[in-house]
């Protein structure tokens, strides 16, 4: 559960789907905890798709035959965590940990096989979303680790993914890029401002929550 209750009554829009993006080791895990704590419980914070494919013991295969199966297989995964969030209505705004586009990055060959596969277009992808959030995987060897255990890329891997994610949301109207900085809080403070500015008003924290201390080394 977020921290604290705001009280308003919820309006019936349908909640806004926002996405958290980029290449391993850009900090989405530790900008969507604090988000988490910072935020209502009108924003709903999705775990990450790929986390619960590869965490849940599907096999992560280096052919061709084994990564398209897993990206479409993360591709509904997707799709369902959002579908939950939106038809039970309660949240405002659902932050998306990557969204379905992320896996045409991921996927081996031309993104039109990709699309043709996962029955849908760019457009309709795109369309899905508010706002996408694009965290930059550090400079090869800056703030870089292997803490998560399901993240698999070398270093200079992680840079080609960053930058093919980077490419793939490229059309979106609504893109958000946030570079790397020496203090990654520095980062995660304009992630939350971004993410402040979607909510409605009565949803925005009055004071800013201290970070968790697994996150600070309090």
């Amino acid at each position: 559960m977020a921290n604290w209750h705001c009280g308003c009554t919820r309006q019936h829009d349908p909640p806004r789907l926002v996405v958290l993006t980029g290449g391993p080791g850009g900090g989405k895990t530790a900008v969507l905890e604090l988000i988490h704590h910072h935020f209502c419980e009108h924003v709903a914070v999705l775990p990450e798709a790929a986390g619960i494919v590869f965490g849940g013991g599907f096999p992560r295969r280096p052919s061709i035959v084994g990564k398209r199966s897993a990206q479409r297989l993360i591709f509904r995964v997707q799709r369902e965590l959002e579908r939950l969030a939106v038809e039970e209505g309660s949240a405002a705004l659902v932050l998306c940990d990557r969204g379905t586009l992320d896996g045409a990055a991921y996927w081996p060959g031309d993104r039109a096989s990709f699309f043709a596969e996962s029955d849908t277009t760019l457009e309709e992808e795109l369309a899905r979303y508010a706002e996408v959030i694009h965290l930059r995987t550090p400079e090869l060897g800056v703030q870089y680790n292997h803490d998560n255990p399901l993240r698999i890329e070398s270093l200079r891997e992680a840079d080609a993914v960053d930058n093919a994610i980077l490419d793939v949301w490229s059309r979106h109207p609504a893109r958000h890029i946030i570079d790397s900085t020496p203090d990654f809080m520095e980062k995660a403070r304009r992630a939350i401002a971004l993410v402040r500015e979607l909510v409605p008003e009565c949803c925005r924290p009055r004071t800013t929550t201290p970070p968790p201390a697994w996150l600070t080394g309090g």
